[in-house]
């Protein structure tokens, strides 16, 4: 009997630990994102509904994107202290179906934003990329991404 209490009870605290575990690193991760912004106010991001803070850096004069056209980006991805750890600048496009879960959510949802020749920049919080978990070895969970993009071309998709 006293097992059968003391199982439920050791849960309940594991689960309430972890709980505050992740309230801390979701706190942490704000403050990481609400520093960089603090340093640099001449980036004047926009934070969306959904969490993202996106930044128009270049207007594009091109159409926008539909969800289902492939859209061909340049971009570098980078930690808040501009770190790179992934880019295609000078390689090649990098093509993806936009609204078709091809990428992380914040990084569709920022090229949604833009229009052809348009170059971004957004912050994408955790919850809208890599979530608690991460991606390991490269990005630790709750952990904020900076993305610079440039939307080249659009393939429209058949309608």
């Amino acid at each position: 009997m006293l097992r059968l209490v003391t199982v439920p009870v050791l849960a309940m605290l594991l689960t309430s630990c972890a709980k505050v575990d992740d309230r801390e690193l979701e706190a942490a991760e704000q403050s990481n994102i609400s520093n960089f912004l603090g340093s640099n106010p001449d980036l004047h991001f926009q934070q969306k509904e959904s969490g993202l803070y996106y930044y128009e850096m270049t207007i594009g004069t091109g159409e926008a994107p539909a969800v289902h056209d492939t859209v061909c980006v340049v971009y570098t991805g980078k930690f808040l202290n501009g770190y790179t750890f992934d880019y295609n600048e000078g390689i090649d496009t990098f093509n993806f179906p936009l609204g078709e879960k091809a990428v992380i959510r914040g990084f569709d949802e920022t090229v949604s934003y833009m229009k052809t020749g348009g170059r971004s920049l957004c912050i994408i919080p955790s919850k809208l990329a890599y979530g608690s978990t991460g991606l390991y070895p490269y990005v630790k969970g709750y952990t904020p991404l900076l993305y610079e993009a440039k939307l080249v071309r659009i393939i429209r998709a058949a309608r």
